[in-house]
């Protein structure tokens, strides 16, 4: 059986992709104006006091700073209710470990976190085999003040506000989707339930004895970390995501080979 996908001589073939590799070098340019402009953004001083239980007991927001001036949080979906983590927040995760101890050596510190009690993040981190930080807001408005949880009352209302839109998600909108349904149901929960707390990044920095917020990213702002897809965008059938639902698992749930 041969292939339908377009063949060509080693001579086509680098003639095409030296036409990619322009545009590969202007995209890898436009991220760099990106980038600055990210961070050329207002810092909003913080004047709230928020509150996190830690490994190492409880803790202010200065406090996961751990001495650094900058400080990048990934809101990970694991709400009070869940039985696990979501599997989405779990794949972006698996590649967290590696990069922490860089980004302390370059005065940048790193937690997780999410709203479910600290026991139940360690047990499920121990389970994953995770070493990096993660921070429970339990009981406070740490999530809620940087638009990753939403309440009953909110959902009830259409007050939701995510991703810098009113009602701007699929969790939102009428029937959920098949990807929706599975991965709530992965986690134990129900849809509303499930979508009650959302994924997010966000930074901070601190200066002159003041915490500021810097930037935040939601949704598909995530896919810049989630390690597997620039790799699966280098694939030859790149992220290949035709069937309805998601292909990806926590990574101790897939079939052995």
């Amino acid at each position: 059986m041969t292939t339908t996908h377009k063949t060509g001589t080693r001579e086509e073939w680098l003639a095409a992709r030296m036409e990619l590799l322009k545009a590969e070098k202007a995209h890898t340019r436009q991220g760099d104006a990106l980038a600055a402009q990210r961070q050329a953004l207002p810092w909003v001083r913080i004047d709230r006091e928020y509150l996190f239980e830690t490994e190492q007991g409880a803790a202010s927001l200065d406090d996961l700073f751990k001495g650094r001036s900058q400080l990048l949080v990934y809101h990970f979906m694991f709400g009070p209710d869940y039985a696990v983590g979501c599997p989405s927040c779990s794949a972006i995760a698996d590649g967290f470990n590696g990069i922490v101890v860089h980004l302390e050596n370059h005065d940048v510190a790193f937690s997780a976190v999410s709203r479910a009690p600290l026991p139940k993040l360690l047990a499920f981190r121990k389970r994953m085999g995770w070493t990096f930080p993660w921070a429970s807001s339990s009981g406070g408005d740490f999530n809620f003040d940087f638009n990753v949880s939403f309440t009953e009352q909110q959902q009830r209302d259409g007050g939701i506000v995510y991703n810098f839109e009113r009602d701007g998600h699929a969790m939102d909108a009428g029937e959920p989707p098949a990807e929706v349904v599975q991965t709530a149901a992965a986690t134990g929960t129900d849809v509303p339930t499930f979508a009650r707390d959302r994924p997010g990044l966000s930074a901070f920095v601190r200066e002159g004895g003041a915490i500021y917020h810097t930037y935040s990213s939601y949704a598909r702002g995530m896919d810049a970390i989630w390690g597997m897809y620039p790799w699966l965008d280098r694939a030859p059938k790149g992220r290949n995501e035709t069937a309805p639902g998601i292909w990806w698992r926590h990574h101790d749930r897939y079939e052995k080979a």
